[in-house]
C-alpha cells in the first residue's frame, strides 16, 4: 500500500503558529532573565510575549488560517508566558523570603491561569452565546493577569524604590490577580468592539501621546496603563449588566409576542370547532 505524502503548507498558514512559538520563546527567556536577576529584561520579554500573543490570533483570522491546532498551541504558550513566567519572576524577585507561603502563592497563580485558559477554550465551542457577550472576557485575561502580577516590580523599576518588593505586597497582588482570573467578573475584550468615527482621531492622539510617554518614562507609563486597565473593570461590569438586562427584556418581549400568536391561533381553532358543531 503506497504511503500518503503530507501536503506542503504555504508560508502564510505557518505565520500564526510562528508568532505563537516566538511568544513562547519570549516567555521562556523571561524566566532565564529572572534566574540572572535581570528584571528589566525579564519584564520586557513578557511584554514582547504579550504582543506576539495579541497578533497571532488576529493574523490567523485575517488570513483565514484559524485552526484547532493553532488554538491549542496558543493556550499552551499562554500558560508558560502568562502563568508560569510572571509567577516565577515574582518569586525570585520578592517571595523567596516568604518560604513555603510564597511558593504556594506562585502555584495558586499558575493553577488559576491554567483553569482560566481551560474555561476560555471550552466556551469557544458554545455557539449559542449572545453577540453582545463577545465584547467581554469572563474574568481577567491571561496577558492582563500577567501584567497585573508584575505591577509591583514595574512600579519598583519606575520609582527606584524597594518598598514594592515587600513579600506582603507582592503576595497579596499575586493571590488577588489569581482570584480575578478565575472569577465571573466580566472584563473588556476589545476584540469585536467597533470605534465610532468621532472617537477615531482622539484615540489615535492618545496612542501617540502614550508612545511618547513610553519613550521618556517607560516603566511609569506601563504601570499607568495597567492601573488604567484595573480601573476599567468596574465599568465593564456595569456595561455587562446593562446589556444583559436589555437582552433579557428583548427575550421577554419576544416570548410575549409568541404567546400572543399562540393565543390567536387557539381562539381561531376554537371558533372553527364551534362552527363545525353548529
Amino acid at each position: 500500500m503506497p504511503r500518503r505524502r503530507l501536503r506542503d503548507l504555504p508560508i502564510n498558514r505557518m505565520i500564526p503558529s510562528i508568532l505563537t512559538i516566538l511568544a513562547l520563546g519570549a516567555g521562556l527567556t523571561a524566566i532565564r532573565f529572572g534566574f540572572q536577576e535581570r528584571w528589566e529584561a525579564a519584564v520586557i520579554a513578557i511584554l514582547v510575549a504579550a504582543i506576539f500573543d495579541g497578533l497571532d490570533g488576529r493574523i490567523a483570522r485575517m488570513l483565514g488560517q484559524a485552526s484547532k491546532f493553532g488554538a491549542e498551541l496558543d493556550s499552551l504558550s499562554d500558560i508558560v508566558c502568562f502563568g508560569v513566567a510572571p509567577a516565577v519572576l515574582v518569586f525570585f524577585w520578592s517571595l523567596q523570603d516568604a518560604g513555603g507561603v510564597g511558593w504556594a502563592a506562585v502555584m495558586l497563580f499558575t493553577v488559576c491561569c491554567a483553569l482560566r485558559l481551560a474555561r476560555f477554550n471550552s466556551r469557544l465551542e458554545k455557539p449559542d452565546r449572545p453577540v453582545w457577550a463577545g465584547r467581554f472576557f469572563t474574568g481577567v485575561s491571561a496577558p492582563a493577569g500577567a501584567g497585573m502580577a508584575l505591577l509591583p516590580m514595574i512600579l519598583a523599576l519606575g520609582f527606584q524604590s524597594s518598598i514594592f518588593q515587600s513579600p506582603a505586597i507582592t503576595g497579596i497582588v499575586l493571590v488577588s490577580v489569581a482570584g480575578l482570573m478565575v472569577s465571573q467578573v466580566p472584563t473588556f475584550s476589545l476584540k469585536s468592539d467597533r470605534i465610532p468615527q468621532r472617537y477615531v482621531l482622539p484615540i489615535l492622539l492618545a496612542v501617540g501621546l502614550t508612545a511618547g510617554f513610553f519613550a521618556s518614562a517607560p516603566w511609569l507609563t506601563l504601570a499607568a496603563v495597567i492601573i488604567f486597565y484595573v480601573g476599567s473593570i468596574p465599568f465593564s461590569f456595569r456595561l455587562y449588566r446593562r446589556l444583559r438586562a436589555a437582552s433579557q427584556l428583548v427575550d421577554i418581549d419576544e416570548d410575549e409576542e409568541d404567546g400572543a400568536f399562540i393565543s390567536i391561533g387557539d381562539e381561531a381553532e376554537e371558533r372553527d370547532r364551534t362552527d363545525a358543531k353548529v
